[in-house]
């Protein structure tokens, strides 16, 4: 039987988290396979995907967002086939940025400027879908780290936005 790698959270910071891997086994481990996941305003859930190479690794995410829950899933790769899933939950630390005041405004049947409020220097997530359920399962996507952008969507259709 293989088990699952253990997740140990060595650190973590507003923006990064630090964690470690090991497998507590004498199976031969070539890699790791490591999700981290997150919830965008209860609309979209995000993943990040790493792939490790090596038997122990400790391994630094960054570029997240402060007081925001992660959930790091992670399975090994092994001479005898994949691990189990293990999972870590960690809060980044810090106080959450204001949502931004978004304004989307039709410029003709096919562009629609999009401009928001907020801090400077980081970069905002665009999303549009014609539906609560499209945005929430595979919407149209853009990442800029200006306070305005043009989307280009399809004519004779309402969308919603979430930036």
């Amino acid at each position: 039987v293989i088990p699952p790698p253990v997740i140990h959270i060595e650190r973590y910071s507003e923006d990064s988290i630090t964690f470690s891997l090991k497998m507590t086994t004498n199976i031969k481990v070539s890699g790791y396979v490591v999700n981290i996941y997150w919830t965008f305003d209860t609309h979209r859930q995000e993943k990040r995907t790493l792939t490790i190479e090596g038997e122990k690794s400790i391994q630094k995410v960054t570029n997240l967002t402060a007081h925001t829950p992660y959930e790091i899933s992670a399975w090994a790769k092994t001479e005898l086939g994949d691990s189990p899933l293990s999972f870590a939950h960690v809060v980044t630390s810090g106080t959450r940025p204001a949502s931004p005041s978004l304004k989307a405004k039709a410029i003709n049947q096919t562009a629609v400027e999009c401009s928001w409020t907020g801090p400077r220097n980081v970069v905002y997530g665009i999303f549009y879908a014609t539906s609560f359920l499209e945005l929430y399962r595979s919407p149209h996507n853009t990442t800029t780290t200006s306070h305005n952008i043009t989307v280009l969507v399809q004519r004779d259709e309402q969308y919603l936005f979430l930036v």
